[in-house]
This record gives C-alpha cells, sequence and structure tokens, in this order.
C-alpha cells in the first residue's frame, strides 16, 4: 500500500513538473504600439481608427487581439476583439469595422463593450488617465466562432489553443 501511494504522489509531482514547464515554455509576442500615449486620431476625439500594430511571433496558425481598458467605471471594458489574423508582423491601421475583415488581410471581428462590432477607441470619462492593453495571442489554428461574438465567446474559443502571448499598454486621458 505504501508503495501505490508513493508511487501516486510521485507520478503526481511529475505532472506537476510537466504542467508548470508547459506554462514557462510559452512563447511571447512581441507587440509593439508605437506610442506610449494613444495619439487622437486613435480615439473618440479624432477619427477613432484602429492604429498599426507591429507583432513578432513565430509557428503559430493564426493571432487573435482583445483591447481593453481595466480603468473604466464600470470594470474592464472591451474597446476591441479581431481573431483569424493571419500570423502578420504588421497589422496596418484603420481597420474597417466590418465583422468580416477581407482588406487588407482577412480577419473576424466582435462586438465591444460600446455594443459595436470592430475597433472603438479609448474614450475615457474626464480625468485620470486609462490605461489600456492590447493582448495578443498566438493560436494553434482558426477559430470557429461568429462574427460580431462577445469578449467572452472569444475567450471560450482560444482555451486550449494558445501557444503565445504577449501584450502592450498605452494610456490616454481627456
Amino acid at each position: 500500500m505504501k508503495y501505490l501511494i508513493r508511487t501516486a504522489l510521485a507520478a503526481m509531482a511529475l505532472l506537476l513538473l510537466v504542467v508548470q514547464a508547459e506554462e514557462v515554455d510559452m512563447k511571447n509576442i512581441d507587440v509593439n504600439l508605437g506610442f506610449a500615449k494613444f495619439p487622437e486620431i486613435h480615439t473618440c476625439l479624432g477619427m477613432d481608427t484602429s492604429p498599426k500594430i507591429e507583432i513578432q511571433v513565430k509557428n503559430v496558425t493564426s493571432l487573435a487581439m482583445i483591447l481593453e481598458d481595466p480603468d473604466a467605471p464600470s470594470g474592464v471594458f472591451t474597446h476591441w476583439l479581431i481573431w483569424n489574423i493571419p500570423p502578420l508582423s504588421v497589422i496596418p491601421q484603420a481597420i474597417l469595422h466590418n465583422a468580416t475583415v477581407t482588406k487588407p488581410f482577412s480577419a473576424i471581428q466582435g462586438t465591444n463593450s460600446f455594443g459595436e462590432i470592430g475597433y472603438s477607441g479609448p474614450c475615457p470619462p474626464q480625468g485620470k488617465a486609462h490605461r489600456y492593453f492590447l493582448r495578443a495571442f498566438g493560436l494553434d489554428s482558426m477559430l470557429n466562432i461568429k462574427p460580431g461574438a462577445s469578449r467572452q465567446e472569444l475567450v471560450a474559443a482560444m482555451q486550449g489553443h494558445v501557444l503565445a502571448q504577449g501584450e502592450a499598454m498605452a494610456t490616454f486621458k481627456r
């Protein structure tokens, strides 16, 4: 009986090490917005266009991105959901607000916290600067979720498919 318990404990310890090793081996994605403070053109005070994003990642099938404001008065506020992006090194600015993007690359966009499809830039209330985190995920497949999906649906669809991740942060104040 003691032998079985020791064997089981050893197997559990080995399993824990394998899980920890897999988490440590997760590749990072280098994400660069090119600014620390959102230029007005990418906010509700300007043209409200998505920014150019530089991404460095290898050996993934697709990318997904989530832009969020954790400082919003109502809690985390989602500004952009986009997925099934081919593994490009540059996402150009001004992606159209279509649920299905066809130019300059193919992708699918979700519904943000404004209730709109696509990118809606920073638009915090007057006062202190808010932080905006652009999180990028390298995936092992294209995701099979409908255009216009919510943040919760996107996160659920990514479960078990994330090979790499990274983020960039910029601020904006009105």
